[in-house]
């Protein structure tokens, strides 16, 4: 069985996407829902920490926002594992997502969101890209192939 793919377009270039539709269905379900229906375009990445991640999907660009519902999370795949170029949700607390995600920019600081966020998919092609975001830069959208 063949992964969903997409591409996250971006001010700084196009991220190429392969998600994770065995270990994470529900989340890549909704993340597709959500990019299908245009949810994403001209939202920013509001937070940006050096050799850790990249954020967006929020909203009202705090970090504060949401699609207005929460999904649980999905941790016991087998690629849940937050290396360099993963998408993974973000959430306050356990099955507390929606809409806000974040990629990882390396292993480096991220072993202890391992089997609390649910990863969802990996860029395969434009991993530079993650590294020139810088906050504010915008998702211009994305498309689920």
């Amino acid at each position: 069985m063949t992964n969903t793919t997409g591409e996250i377009h971006t001010s700084k270039g196009i991220m190429k996407v392969s998600f994770y539709d065995q270990d994470a269905p529900n989340t890549v379900a909704n993340f597709v829902k959500l990019s299908k229906s245009g949810f994403y375009d001209g939202l920013s990445f509001h937070r940006v920490l050096a050799d850790f991640v990249i954020q967006g999907g929020c909203p009202d660009g705090t970090g504060a926002g949401g699609p207005g519902y929460k999904i649980n999370c999905e941790l016991d795949g087998n690629n849940q594992y937050h290396d360099r170029g993963v998408l993974s949700m973000a959430h306050a607390g356990r099955n507390t997502g929606g809409s806000q995600f974040f990629i990882c920019h390396s292993r480096n600081n991220t072993s202890h969101l391992d089997r609390n966020h649910t990863c969802f998919g990996k860029v395969t092609e434009g991993l530079e890209v993650i590294d020139a975001i810088q906050p504010g830069d915008k998702i211009e959208k994305i498309i689920i192939n």
